[in-house]
């Protein structure tokens, strides 16, 4: 039976998107079998995210019940699979979010992992996320605005029995002003998974001609790290840092030495 896990914020621009489709990446990477679901059925971005804008059969229209669920099921990269949410604006007025959880269900025998994309906020299309899964991950921002939406998303995951497994804290510059990482843990009464590292390398995966997810174009890079770390820490499996970029610095230092 698939752990089935819901990203959620409360608030917007945090980057848990970003965050759920890498994460997903990553666990695949660990040879486990990853089912991504765009939960987001009013604002779907995370179809941008992995590149795959043009899937005829979406999320809506299985809510819609004009569809079976597996007939929305597509291929992703580095072999997870991924469910899209429409971007039809009279589709989602018509479409009943409740039928979420029986959606799911259909699909938990066959994935280790099943990862909900919320959406920002805690309106209803977000209650749906929530009840439909068993675990709740918090993304947030280390400021006081994200870090107060992130408790009240607790909050609510908690009363949906949603169990709420800890935090990832992303966007993280270290700069004076920031919230601790002991202190966000406090404060949510969680542990925090990961502090992802606000790093350009994932602007400047939206960027190119063919978007790629930061794991798969920068593979080494920090904010990719801690997102394998993540990974580990969600099945217990070991992973090693970058051994290629440590090879690389050696090679540089070896050359340095030899011109001297």
């Amino acid at each position: 039976m698939a752990r089935i896990i819901t990203i959620a914020s409360g608030k917007g621009g945090t980057g848990k998107t970003t965050v759920t489709a890498n994460l997903g990446i990553a666990l695949a990477r660990l040879g486990k079998k990853v089912l991504l679901i765009d939960a987001d059925v009013a604002m779907a971005n995370l179809s941008l995210i992995l590149g795959m804008q043009s899937s005829p059969i979406t999320l809506h229209d299985v809510l819609l019940g004009e569809a079976q669920v597996h007939d929305a099921v597509y291929d992703g990269p580095e072999g997870v699979q991924f469910i899209p949410s429409g971007l039809s604006l009279d589709n989602y007025k018509r479409v009943d979010s409740e039928r979420l959880a029986g959606v799911v269900s259909q699909l938990s025998d066959k994935y280790d992992f099943i990862l909900l994309d919320a959406a920002a906020g805690i309106e209803k299309n977000v209650l749906a996320s929530l009840s439909a899964s068993e675990e709740t991950l918090l993304v947030t921002m280390p400021t006081s605005p994200a870090l107060a939406d992130a408790l009240k998303t607790k909050i609510v995951a908690q009363r949906l029995n949603s169990k709420v497994i800890g935090v990832v804290i992303n966007f993280v510059m270290n700069e004076k002003g920031e919230i601790s990482r002991q202190e966000i843990s406090s404060i949510l009464e969680l542990p925090v998974f990961g502090s992802v590292p606000f790093d350009a390398e994932v602007r400047k995966s939206f960027m190119q001609q063919k978007v790629l997810p930061v794991l798969i174009r920068k593979p080494d890079c920090p904010a990719s790290l801690e997102i394998n770390r993540i990974a580990s820490r969600l099945t217990g499996i070991k992973v090693q840092d970058a051994p290629a970029e440590k090879k690389g610095f050696l090679s540089k230092l070896f050359y340095f030495l030899g011109k001297r």
